[in-house]
């Protein structure tokens, strides 16, 4: 496939242009970047093609597939520019900066007939389908509710995205996004927004830390999630069930050379399961060249969609 890259982001450089070397050995990357000397830098390191300026590298007609890393803020304008030009997308985490937006591309989407897949890469770990495998066998019983946390301490630099209102900033869209999607991926969708809070940092003007609960009728199941960018460390989630309880201890954030562990509890029982490791970068890239090959958009744009309207609704009833 022959890729494009807008911009030069630290997870462009680090996870996915590795990660798109290593699963497809045809790939032929093309990095576009603002800045010459960044551009020129990583595609001297990956002995690639550059160009100057995202619209430049969108107007090169064999590009089939562009990766966009920017930040949260910017994905909106470049997504849409993409799919104008008949381009397949991996877009970061969080895709839009809302349900409207969302609705918009999406739309698009349909119209040009491409992809716009969400990178949540901690989906394609391995590890997961472990969790599913000893829910379908029954081990805990019915399931009575899930948990999930993720987040970290501040980071160093004030000028870090994270923190740029203007530029989608804030830990709703960031590691608030994680526990959320993690509700619907692993409990399936049907969950709605029924209550939640959200902390701002005045100096920052952005959400700094928060919650939501969130209910699903139909399966009598409820969620519990918490994020935020001034926390002890946690990067898990739980499911709690009449019989038992599943942990997951490092859920999305699992290295290719990490041996994540599952924790299964039962009355009387615990066990650590040490499972082996894996390539969720590797297997995203594999999973979004599939969708391409066969078609299959409909399911990630619906994902674009359940995921926007739960942050919309965390927003919403948070005040904020």
């Amino acid at each position: 496939m022959n890729w494009g890259i807008l911009g030069c982001a630290n997870i462009a450089i680090s996870a996915v242009i590795p990660a798109i070397l290593r699963t497809d050995n045809n790939a032929q990357i093309t990095i576009g970047s603002r800045d010459y000397e960044k551009a020129k830098k990583a595609a001297e390191e990956f002995r690639c093609n550059f160009v100057t300026g995202y619209n430049k590298l969108l107007a090169i007609e064999n590009i089939e597939a562009v990766y966009i890393p920017l930040p949260t803020g910017l994905h909106f304008e470049w997504v849409k520019k993409a799919v104008l030009e008949g381009k397949h997308v991996l877009v970061e985490k969080s895709a839009t900066n809302n349900y409207t937006e969302a609705k918009e591309l999406i739309e698009l989407a349909k119209q040009k007939k491409v992809a716009i897949v969400e990178n949540f890469q901690f989906q394609h770990h391995s590890q997961h389908q472990y969790v599913f495998d000893l829910l379908e066998k029954g081990e805990i019983g019915e399931i009575r509710a899930f948990r999930s946390s993720f987040g970290f301490p501040p980071f160093s630099e004030d000028s870090n995205i994270r923190y740029k209102k203007e530029l989608g900033g804030g830990a709703l869209l960031d590691s608030g996004a994680y526990v959320l999607k993690a509700t619907s991926f692993i409990m399936g969708e049907g969950f709605e927004v029924k209550s939640a809070f959200l902390k701002t940092n005045k100096v920052y003007n952005v959400d700094w830390f928060g919650g939501a609960f969130l209910v699903n009728k139909s399966k009598e199941i409820f969620s519990e999630v918490a994020f935020g960018f001034d926390n002890f460390y946690q990067c898990n989630y739980e499911i709690w069930g009449s019989n038992g309880k599943i942990t997951s201890t490092r859920a999305f954030t699992a290295k290719p050379d990490f041996n994540p562990t599952i924790i299964l509890e039962k009355q009387g029982f615990y066990e650590e399961i040490e499972l082996p490791k894996d390539d969720h970068f590797g297997n995203m890239i594999s999973y979004f060249m599939e969708s391409i090959n066969e078609k299959t958009f409909s399911k990630e744009w619906n994902n674009i969609l359940v995921q926007a309207k739960l942050i919309e609704d965390v927003r919403k009833l948070s005040g904020i």
